[in-house]
């Protein structure tokens, strides 16, 4: 890659957007790309609107701030659009990924989008059915993936596997269901 991709999650606390870009991030890193992944610390407390950035790079990194005119938007809670100004500053050519059960059609035009790509997966489904919560970091990240081209699939899902075996030593049925979460957005995830 030529500049770095630089991407901006939408969230509300406790959906795991920050969890999200962490993972992103060192999975970047442990396939030898430079990345960063961060949030956007306040008064966030649970159910608050939050954010969250990467920047993924084959170069070193030499920007240290919010990512103010993102490639990817990804929109872990729907409620948002309207509320946060998800769009803004998204590149001509930019991707945004949404967590909802609409098709990508609906989302571009609740979100007055004329340009750019709109990809759609039902994360918080695909998250009840796989991890047992409401949480569809993990979902939205397998799918991120896959739209993106940032990392090779089968690497990215190794080391995904390695970082959540790490983070949850003995819990394999979290590591499992994360992982089965990811798979499943990666293949299902529809754009236009």
């Amino acid at each position: 890659m030529d500049k770095p991709i630089e991407i901006r999650w939408h969230g509300r606390g406790g959906q795991g957007a920050k969890t999200a870009s962490s993972l992103l991030a060192e999975a970047a890193s442990q396939a030898g790309k430079y990345a960063q992944g961060f949030p956007e610390y306040g008064p966030e407390r649970m159910g608050a609107p939050v954010l969250a950035f990467n920047r993924i790079s084959d170069r070193p990194l030499t920007v240290h701030c919010n990512v103010a005119e993102p490639q990817i938007v990804v929109v872990l809670d729907p409620t948002l659009i309207g509320k946060a100004k998800v769009t803004e500053g998204l590149t001509d050519d930019g991707i945004i990924l949404v967590n909802t059960s609409k098709d990508p059609a609906e989302m571009r035009k609740r979100l007055g989008l004329t340009h750019g790509r709109v990809f759609c997966i039902d994360a918080s489904k695909i998250a009840m059915e796989t991890i047992g919560r409401d949480i569809p970091n993990t979902p939205l990240v397998g799918a991120l993936v896959r739209i993106a081209h940032i990392l090779e699939r089968d690497e990215f899902f190794a080391v995904a596997r390695a970082l959540l075996a790490h983070k949850f030593a003995n819990k394999k049925s979290v590591i499992d269901g994360n992982v089965q979460a990811m798979r499943r957005a990666y293949e299902e995830v529809v754009g236009e």
